[in-house]
Formats: structure tokens, sequence, C-alpha cells
């Protein structure tokens, strides 16, 4: 097993001589976790085992691009919780705020200052941003640019497209990934509701549209004239693959929305901070510029916090508090302050540029060995968040064409990885994700990772 740089620990799973690493502490810890917590787990999205083994790795800590789990097994991160960490595990200007500001108290249940810098920081960066508030997660933002889009409009649908995710509460938590036999025409789909537990009466008001359909779009939009209160997107479907905008099409949403009276809303709780070198996310980098954008994930880098932000008119309603929004945690200093860290370094020249590339090596590995080794796959997104397709030899456009895809060979591409050391997102229909902590060296080892995991398969 290669050791990469001055390290002294062995990345991965497998030893020098080709046997196991040990993984019974996260064996161990799963077992006690299932005593507790439901299923053992804090969130659906962790119920992921570890390779072939029924129990997911448990990881004790993690710094720069590197990650250890409870039994001292090493991996370069490209999960990085989810797209949450652009500069990389334990960053010292992150840590450096906390600490400052741990000093200065960790809730006061008023107004700061530091959340107004963040707020401006925000608004210097996103193009769409005038006004901004504040929430805890991607799912609570959702909620308040829904409630504020309804608020401004006076009407109640909301059109979202099958396969996007845009948080597990009930308000949209409807066709982020339904079966073959419950989607229903493709020109029309059905409303499906994600899980057990949700009211019929909200998926009612939650009308699904195929993704890149031009056609299809604005028969709907036709056939619920006065009725929507907003669209909502992914600008890339960072739930479903990265699967990208058609050209174009994202600008026929912003014009379709002007023309009828709709609040086009962008969810950058994935793109926002790392999908365009300005960090102004898709507004910047597809040059379209939505009525309301949403961010999580990398505006904390690491800490918990999430935002909505708009046009100074679709947000006045909030700001005059007729339309309702509130939170205890909202803006709270400690993960205000590392957001405005974050951001502030994200606004430097190169770090998200450095992201890109990092990302752009690894896309051009996966295409040259899967060539070489005759195995079919496509990889959508961009270099900062990306994923690898089995099964499908031309980009999938809409959400359907992903039922062709071949989970089992991804999961075996995945887990060849991980024996190697390179973690990465366990789902093949979620992201890999870069950070400005992945070092020349760490691609170098991924690229022939990815060699070497791509000839396992083939």
């Amino acid at each position: 097993m290669t050791v990469l740089g001055n390290d002294a620990a062995i990345l991965g799973l497998v030893s020098e001589t080709g046997g196991q690493h040990s993984t019974e502490q996260s064996a161990a810890w799963f077992t006690r976790a299932q005593r507790v917590l439901a299923g053992g787990i804090s969130s659906s999205a962790r119920s992921s085992t570890t390779g072939d083994k029924p129990y997911p790795l448990y990881i004790a800590r993690g710094h720069g691009s590197r990650i250890w789990d409870a039994d001292d097994n090493q991996f370069i991160d490209f999960l990085l919780s989810y797209g949450s960490l652009p500069l990389g595990h334990a960053d010292a200007g992150i840590c450096e705020a906390v600490r400052n500001q741990l000093e200065l108290g960790t809730m006061y249940g008023t107004c700061n200052t530091t959340e107004v810098e963040l707020a401006e920081q925000i608004c210097h960066m996103v193009p769409c941003a005038e006004l901004v508030r504040f929430a805890n997660s991607g799912s609570e933002a959702i909620c308040g640019a829904i409630r504020a889009a309804r608020g401004f409009t006076g009407r109640n649908k909301i059109l979202k497209f099958e396969g996007h995710y845009h948080g597990w509460v009930d308000v949209l938590a409807v066709s982020n990934r339904p079966g073959v036999k419950e989607s229903g025409p493709l020109e029309a789909p059905n409303s499906v509701a994600h899980s057990r537990g949700i009211p019929a009466t909200v998926v009612e008001d939650v009308v699904i549209a195929p993704w890149n359909d031009v056609a299809a779009l604005k028969s709907i939009l036709n056939s619920h004239e006065g009725q929507m209160a907003a669209i909502i997107v992914e600008p890339v479907v960072a739930n479903n693959a990265c699967t990208l905008p058609q050209p174009a099409f994202l600008q026929l949403l912003r014009d379709e929305c002007t023309q009828r009276g709709i609040i086009l809303i962008f969810d950058e709780i994935v793109t926002g901070f790392r999908l365009a070198p300005g960090g102004g996310g898709a507004q910047e980098a597809f040059g379209v510029v939505p009525d309301l954008a949403v961010y999580s994930k990398a505006i904390g880098g690491g800490f918990p916090i999430s935002a909505f932000a708009g046009g100074r008119a679709v947000m006045q309603p909030i700001a005059e508090n007729t339309v309702k929004h509130g939170g205890t945690y909202n803006g709270n200093p400690i993960s205000a302050a590392a957001a405005l860290q974050t951001l502030r370094t994200l606004a430097r020249p190169g770090a998200i540029q450095r992201m890109l590339q990092t990302g752009q090596a690894l896309i051009e590995e996966i295409r040259r060995s899967s060539h070489d080794f005759g195995v079919t796959c496509v990889v959508h997104g961009v270099g900062s968040m990306f994923q690898v397709v089995f099964g499908l030899d031309k980009p999938a456009v809409q959400y359907r064409d992903l039922h062709a895809a071949d989970m089992k060979r991804y999961g075996a591409f995945r887990h060849s990885l991980l024996e190697q050391g390179v973690h990465a997102n366990s789902s093949g229909l979620a992201c890999w994700f870069t950070s400005s902590a992945h070092t020349q060296t760490d691609v170098e080892y991924t690229v022939q990772a990815i060699r070497r995991a791509m000839r396992s398969i083939a």
C-alpha cells in the first residue's frame, strides 16, 4: 500500500500484505448505537455499510483532506460531510474564529454583530442577494424561502422537478426519487410523497415537472396558470448524480417566471460557494439570477447554518414581519463566525478555482480509465461536485434516465476505492466533493486508485 507524503499511517482498509485492516471498533460502535438511536443512526443518509459489512464506518477525527475511523484507518475524503467542508477538516482559520467567539459567548438570544458582517459578505458574493435571513439547516431555509414566495404572491402551488431534492420536511418532500411504477406519465408526472407520514394535502400543492423538458414545462405552467407561487430548482441536480441543466434551460425558467409572475428559487444548498470561481454558485456559473436562493452546506465550513436570500421586494414581507420567520438559533454567533471566516477565505483569488481543478483531474481520470478498460459510464457535474454513473453511454437529461444506472457496479467501484483509502459517497446517485485542502499528492494518489478500481470492475 502506498503511503502519501510523510504520513506514517497506511491509507485504507487493506494492509501492505493484502490482508484486511480491522473495522471492529466501527462494528462495536454500531452495536452500541442501535440500543439508543433509531436504526443506530441520526440521518437516513447514514445507513450505508462499510463495503460488505452491515455497519457504517465511525469516523473519529479529520484534518485537512483526511479522515481517520475508530480503528485508525486513514482515508482521503471526497465526501466532505456532503459538501459542507470546502476548506477541509479542522481548517485553522475556522477553528481560530470559533475559539475566539467561544470566549465571548455561545448564544445571546438577541442580534449580534457577526451575523451582520456575514450577511454583508453574502450580499457581496451572491448576485440575487439584497436581503438575507439565516436559519440552521437546508430544510429550514427551504421552508423560509417557500413561505416568502407564497407570502409575496398570495398563491399556494409550488412547481418542482422530478428527482430534485429540497430537504426532508413535508413542504417539498415530494417526488425526490419515485419508483418507475408510481411516477406516472413523463409529460405530467405524479406528485409522490417521499415517505409515509406526509399529508396528502401537502402533496397536492406540489406540482411535478420533468427536468430539461421545455414543452412539458410550458404545458404544466399553462394548466396551472395563476396558481404557482414559485418554481424551485437544483441548478445542478446534486442528489441525483449531478445531472446538469441543458443549455438555456435555466434562462427559460427565468423568462417563464418573469412573464407569469412566479418566484424563481435556486436551491443552492449544494452548489453555493463551490460552483464558480467568484463564489456566486450556479448564478455566476450559468449567468441566470433567481428571485430567491437558499444556502447551507459549504456556507458554514462544517458548522450548522443556512440562509435564504433574495431581492429586496420579495424579501420585504419578511422584513416587515407580515410573513413570519423565526428561530432561536438563527444567525447564532458561533456558526456565524465560522461561516464568515469560510466565505472570506473562499472569496480569495484562486480558492474555489483550486477545488474545481482538483475535481477536474479526477473526472478526466475516470473517463480515461473507463475507456481504457472498456467500462461503460458517464461523469456528470463540474470539478468541485461530480458523480460517475455506470451503465449509461450518454449523460442523463432527466431523472428517469437514471433508472438504467448500474448501482451494483458503482458499489464495487466505491468499495475498491475505500479499500485503497479513498472515501467517496456510498450512494451512486449523490456527489463526490473537493476542497481547497486537497493537495497535489492527494490527487496523484487518487488518480492511481481510480485506475485500479476501474480495472477491478472491468
